[in-house]
């Protein structure tokens, strides 16, 4: 059996279907008595309103699409989570897209929300998506690039200082007496990467008898990490670094997997160990990892507000707020 529609409704209660539109809408333009017939009709014939169809004819939807990197990096279910209380306050809902470091996947997501009117996107993007965002504005879906900064300044972001990150985590492990220190990231089209690493790079620079070695990986996962880690616990021990940055937590976890099961090479005192993102499981492994803070939550809640005002006014200028990173220092590097 179809379902029922405003026609049926109209035609039970007897009215006209702008009637029934006035009682979904504007009831107070109509009869109390009208109105009571027209609820009758809608509770007898199980008439569900189609509120997608309709906010697509004002024009837009009333949801917001956020698209990330990875959705089982809690960082990112944080940023969701901010972003999600935000867009609550304002009568609009989150629809979560994962792209999975895949530009395909990232395109296919912001394809639907287009389809789908919706009301703004947030994105942390994979590579660069400029002309594909610039796309969405002209079609009035304003965007706000999440977790990573606009290089042109073309488009609103919310992001942390990742240079001022990685220059962080590494001038942390030289205070620490490490000298040969090793990057795990990857991949580097992936522009948090690349600041993580431009960062290391810097404090190395300040610091002529230490060395920086770069071992890029396939994504920012626990798998991967695991296999950097691998990899470097089969080398000789006065070949392996004696310390490791990883350019996201769940990298770091990966390795310190390998190191401390692999080999039992012990964290610090052989290879001390920092991550990026301070997510709940950092504070929480065998060997509580140090780690560069970044304020997920309230990344998520800062880009639903300047959504909402580009939203409201289109010539509103772009705004571009960076958040300061912070060094939390933990076992794995004491």
């Amino acid at each position: 059996m179809n379902p029922a529609s405003v026609r049926d409704v109209a035609q039970r209660a007897g009215v006209s279907v702008g009637t029934v539109s006035n009682v979904l809408n504007r009831p107070d333009k109509v009869a109390e008595a009208t109105v009571a017939r027209v609820i009758a009709a809608i509770d007898e014939l199980g008439f569900i309103r189609n509120d997608a169809a309709r906010q697509l004819r004002a024009g837009h939807s009333k949801t917001i699409g956020l698209v990330v990197l990875d959705v089982r990096n809690p960082f990112f279910t944080d940023v969701a989570r901010g972003a999600e209380d935000q867009a609550a306050q304002a009568g609009l809902t989150v629809i979560l897209g994962n792209s999975d470091e895949n530009s395909e996947r990232e395109s296919a997501y912001l394809d639907l929300f287009e389809e789908q009117r919706v009301h703004g996107v947030l994105i942390s993007p994979f590579g660069d998506i400029t002309a594909r965002l610039a796309r969405l504005r002209d079609r009035g879906i304003p965007a706000v690039l999440v977790d990573r900064s606009s290089g042109d300044s073309a488009f609103s972001s919310v992001s942390v200082d990742d240079i001022a990150g990685g220059r962080l985590a590494v001038e942390h492990l030289v205070a620490q007496g490490r000298t040969r220190i090793a990057f795990i990231g990857g991949p580097m089209e992936i522009r948090q990467v690349t600041d993580r690493l431009a960062g290391a790079r810097l404090a190395i620079a300040d610091h002529p008898s230490s060395s920086l070695e770069v071992v890029e990986v396939d994504a920012l996962s626990v798998l991967a990490g695991r296999a950097a880690g691998v990899a470097i616990v089969e080398r000789a021990p006065a070949d392996r670094p004696d310390a490791i940055f990883a350019a996201n937590d769940l990298v770091a976890m990966g390795v310190l997997q390998a190191l401390m099961m692999q080999a039992e090479v012990r964290v610090p005192q052989e290879i001390a160990l920092i991550g990026y993102d301070d997510i709940d499981f950092a504070s929480a492994a065998v060997v509580p990892l140090s780690s560069i803070r970044q304020p997920s939550a309230l990344i998520g809640r800062t880009a639903v507000e300047i959504l909402l005002e580009q939203a409201d006014d289109p010539a509103t200028p772009p705004r571009q707020v960076v958040f300061e990173p912070e060094l939390v220092v933990r076992e794995s590097t004491r």
